[in-house]
Formats: structure tokens, sequence, C-alpha cells
């Protein structure tokens, strides 16, 4: 369930001037706590909402992620024209949404554990520490590849968002 907060903090890594194990670490809590989080709401909400959050899970992301990445992609062709100063950190809400556009799958997963017999607890906190550490690594690799890149980075990591995005609407719509 990792795999797209992975992505997601590799672009975020690419968009950063240098990002330091400290900030990967940050980003990685933030998007670990949200990817606790989100199955124990799905697991509250148990039967009453698992048709909506079935139906509407894929739906929801792609249009996070989207416009989280149409955001990036503005921002990485503004600073193109205006040598503006590099992102030295990413902002608490805008890798508060990124977790949770990433994270909205888990929450439908959490209905499903509902029904049945399963610590949900220990299941919530595996899935945040697994998020935790993918998260933090996929910030540092995406350090090297925005080396790589240089100013088109910001631009990669949106459209690696908008990617994500598309990949879980495709995935939900051919299941």
């Amino acid at each position: 369930m990792s795999t797209d907060a992975f992505a997601a903090s590799v672009g975020k890594g690419a968009a950063l001037q240098n990002p330091r194990i400290s900030e990967a670490l940050r980003t990685g809590i933030i998007f670990g706590v949200i990817e606790a989080i989100t199955p124990l709401i799905g697991w509250g909400l148990g039967s009453i909402a698992a048709e909506f959050v079935a139906d509407w899970d894929h739906w929801i992301a792609f249009g996070l992620l989207l416009g989280l990445g149409s955001l990036m992609i503005r921002n990485g062709l503004r600073a193109e024209k205006a040598e503006a100063t590099p992102v030295v950190r990413h902002s608490f809400w805008l890798l508060a949404a990124t977790g949770f556009a990433t994270s909205i799958d888990a929450m439908a997963v959490g209905v499903s554990l509902a029904f049945i017999d399963n610590n949900i607890l220990i299941t919530s906190a595996a899935i945040g520490l697994m998020t935790l550490l993918m998260v933090t690594l996929g910030v540092m690799i995406g350090r090297l590849v925005g080396k790589a890149v240089g100013k088109r980075a910001e631009i990669l990591g949106g459209l690696a968002l908008m990617g994500v995005g598309a990949t879980i609407l495709y995935e939900h719509l051919t299941m």
C-alpha cells in the first residue's frame, strides 16, 4: 500500500534543493502517520461507508494528485521563467494533502479489515511504519534524481504525482 506514497515522495525529494535526512524523516513521519490513521478511519466506518469508499476512493485520489501535480508543474514552469530560489522545505499542508491523497486506498482496506479477525492497531502501525521508511527513502532517492534533472525536478515531480493518480484510477477501473 505504500508504493504510491513512495513514488510521490521521490517527486517531492526531487523538487527540494538538497534535502537532508531530517527533511526526509519529517516527510516520512507525516506520510506514515496519515497512512496509519486512514485504515483506522476506514475500520471505524466499517460497513456503513464500504460501498461509498470503494466506489469513490480512486476518483478522490486521482483528483487530489492531479491537482497537486498541476500545482507542482506550474511552480516548476514559473521557476524556469524567473530564477526563483529552490524549495528547501515543503509545507506541512502540502505534504499532508499528498499523504492523504496517496492513502485513501488504505481507508478502503480498513473497511475490509473490520470484517475479519484482525488487530487493527497492529496492522495500522505496521502500515504507518512501512510508509515512513519507504517515503524517507523515496525523498533521498528524489534528492539524487533532483540533482540529475536540475530545474525540471519540480515539473517531473508533478508529472510523477499525476502518474500515480492515473495509475490508481486505472487499477480501480480495470478491476
